[in-house]
């Protein structure tokens, strides 16, 4: 770690240098001090894993100057910390082109918790990067060239297209190729394999293997390596016609992140808003105009008239789905109560049943008055759902439960969704709206609400 440190603070290099929690020429033994502390009071290994974790940001040559760019570092470093984490910024100038090197302790200052690598990191550590940039009027990667040749994807071909498939998805796309041709057997299966380009391995005992091209290690034809769907026993079902083709699971995309309505700090300064205030709006301003930039560009919505017809069918969407959950409901809660009644009903039936063979005895009425409420309420209730329609059997009853169940949870997943994307979409175009004028009156009411 200290080498790593000293080569971050190389007079010959550095241009700038600040620091959080720590000094920056002691910093290897802060960071160590720290992880001692939290090694002692949760009697956890401090080593395991990594020791601390290093950020590269840089800049256009001629964009910045050491000093900005330093500033920026240390604004990225304290947003992705949240200021839980030592860290120290070294802005070196020895290349052609500004940047930064930020350390940060991989243990919490506070010694609550380790900082742990997330799927998706990477990409939000860069987006986050970037919309600093933004908010401070720097530019950012649009498109990109390829470099080492070619051989790894850069950040563009992240943010302009697919990040390329794994290895497992470019077999389960081939399986599903395969299979979509109808192979005769399991030999045809694997001949059509071949000709999607992924070579067929057997080894010892009938164990069959895939290799992708540029893949070093082959992968086993099973279900614990490729997933449900895809093992040799899903392949033979989908061969004998017993199963239907199983299509990769969807790649999941990067996690959304929230686009706020800028704030009029006109009206709010009319309603007796301080100066502060007024300087801390300007500031969240800058950045919910660097998101929404951000989010324009993403999506390519940068004509006006396009961004209205996607916020409009976004609103659309959401509440056509919020009615179809509601009827849902409806007819869940229904369901409900009729196999409720239903089994009431078989309860205390032959309750009824005693009562009749007894003539309508008020002495039998005493003894079982609750359950002949019950009786009666039960019948009751079957009768106002069913109006005059015949009372299914139980199993027809559960399995239509069963699929209103299953129907509620999928439109309450899309509905969330569809939430997410209109409240992002109306908080976009109310921002652009801001800025071009035409933002009214009671919207402004609306926002300040």
């Amino acid at each position: 770690m200290k080498d790593r440190f000293d080569y971050g603070l190389n007079p010959e290099k550095l241009g700038a240098v600040s620091s959080y929690l720590c000094d920056p020429a002691t910093a290897h033994a802060e960071f160590m001090l720290v992880k001692n502390q939290y090694e002692g009071e949760t009697d956890r290994k401090a080593e395991r894993g990594a020791l601390c974790y290093q950020i590269r940001q840089a800049f256009p040559q001629g964009e910045v100057t050491a000093e900005e760019a330093n500033k920026i570092g240390y604004e990225t470093a304290m947003r992705w910390t949240k200021g839980k984490y030592q860290f120290f910024v070294c802005t070196h100038t020895d290349k052609g082109h500004i940047h930064n090197h930020i350390y940060y302790n991989s243990t919490a200052h506070d010694r609550s918790r380790k900082f742990r690598n997330f799927i998706g990191s990477t990409f939000a550590l860069r987006r986050l990067s970037d919309r600093i940039c933004l908010e401070h009027d720097l530019s950012v990667i649009t498109t990109p060239k390829l470099h080492s040749k070619g051989r790894f994807l850069h950040y563009g071909q992240w943010l302009d297209g697919e990040k390329k498939l794994s290895y497992k998805e470019q077999i389960q796309l081939a399986i599903d190729a395969a299979l979509t041709e109808r192979p005769a057997d399991l030999a045809d299966f694997l001949r059509r394999m071949e000709t999607t380009g992924v070579q067929v391995k057997h080894g010892r005992g009938g164990v069959i293997s895939f290799l992708v091209p540029g893949q070093d290690k082959a992968t086993r034809f099973r279900v614990s390596t490729l997933g449900d769907g895809y093992g040799p026993e899903d392949v033979q079902a989908v061969i004998d016609g017993k199963a239907p083709t199983r299509k990769a699971a969807p790649r999941r995309g990067p996690a959304p992140r929230r686009v706020n309505l800028l704030i009029d700090i006109e009206e709010r300064m009319r309603k007796g808003k301080g100066p502060a205030y007024e300087r801390w709006a300007k500031v969240y301003n800058l950045k919910q105009m660097a998101a929404a930039l951000q989010f324009l560009k993403e999506h390519g919505l940068m004509d006006y008239d396009a961004l209205a017809s996607k916020t409009e069918a976004a609103t659309d969407r959401f509440h056509t789905l919020a009615g179809e959950i509601q009827q849902a409901e409806a007819e869940l809660s229904k369901v409900s109560a009729l196999m409720a009644a239903v089994v009431d009903y078989a309860k205390t039936w032959p309750v009824f049943d005693g009562y009749k063979a007894a003539r309508y005895s008020k002495k039998y009425l005493a003894q079982h008055e609750a359950e002949l409420a019950d009786y009666r309420a039960a019948k009751a209730t079957m009768g106002e759902i069913l109006g005059g329609a015949k009372l299914p059997k139980m199993d027809v009853l559960k399995e239509k439960r069963r699929q209103l169940a299953a129907r509620k949870k999928a439109l309450y997943a899309d509905y969330r969704a569809a939430q997410r994307d209109m409240r992002e979409l109306v908080a976009v175009k109310g921002s652009v709206d801001h800025l071009r004028g035409l933002t009214d009156e009671p919207r402004n009411k609306e926002q300040a609400r």
